[in-house]
């Protein structure tokens, strides 16, 4: 029924307002920590972002994150929910190990090296690492779905999550040549800025894939909405 349609693409759009509402709020107070007083004097070249978690205003960083991770989840729950990606496939297993590990950073602290070495900091490594290399391969497998009939934001999609590989690749990078006998990998790049620019890149890459969603599905109606019309049009037959 022409009436109905309407109130359908509001409620397809709902979903991905608020993860892109989520998104932004995630990298607005992620900014802000660098600002507060009690961080500012973090070296943002040099230290990393987990670093912030570890002062008296720790919880921005936390809500920081929770928000990324909602807003990641939701939006690749909207491509499930509209029928364009299957349930169980590679892009939502590697957006639920993305999600899984942003939620291990905030549970589980990076290390504080002024008391010692914790079997949280090294939880919170790994679930780091796993969430930097799923999101880009979700975000890649997941493009075309989010952008169908759109190629130029379909590459543009692409890239943020191919060079969130590359910035990961320059840690590999550094990795490689401590075992090489150079320096600690830590040392040799500004680790700062490089997991800055990786963590901003991904970010973008997912908020990129949600611009995709805020408009109605054309080819892939709301299984949701669907199923109100018809029953609607049940009752008026």
């Amino acid at each position: 029924m022409p009436e109905d349609r309407p109130a359908a693409n509001t409620g397809s759009r709902a979903l991905p307002a608020a993860a892109l509402a989520a998104l932004l709020g995630g990298i607005v107070l992620m900014a802000l920590l660098q600002v507060l007083p009690a961080t500012s004097d973090i070296d943002p070249v040099r230290r990393t972002i987990s670093e912030y978690a570890l002062g008296p205003v720790g919880w921005v960083f936390g809500v920081a994150v929770l928000l990324i991770a909602g807003g990641s989840a939701m939006a690749f729950g909207t491509l499930v929910r509209r029928g364009l990606v299957r349930p169980l496939s590679g892009n939502t297993v590697f957006a639920a190990l993305w999600t899984a590990g942003l939620l291990a950073i905030v549970v589980f602290p990076k290390t504080d090296w002024s008391v010692g070495p914790s079997i949280e900091g090294t939880i919170h490594r790994y679930a780091s690492i796993v969430a930097f290399v799923c999101l880009p391969l979700a975000v890649l497998l997941a493009a075309r779905a989010a952008y169908p009939h759109s190629p130029g934001p379909r590459r543009l999609t692409r890239w943020l999550a191919f060079t969130s590989l590359l910035w990961f690749g320059v840690i590999i990078g550094a990795v490689v040549v401590m075992l090489a006998g150079g320096p600690p990998w830590w040392r040799s790049i500004p680790l700062g800025l490089v997991e800055r620019m990786l963590a901003l890149n991904e970010v973008l890459a997912v908020v990129a894939l949600t611009l995709g969603q805020l408009r109605a599905p054309a080819s892939a109606p709301d299984p949701v909405a669907t199923r109100v019309s018809r029953c609607r049009s049940g009752r008026h037959a």
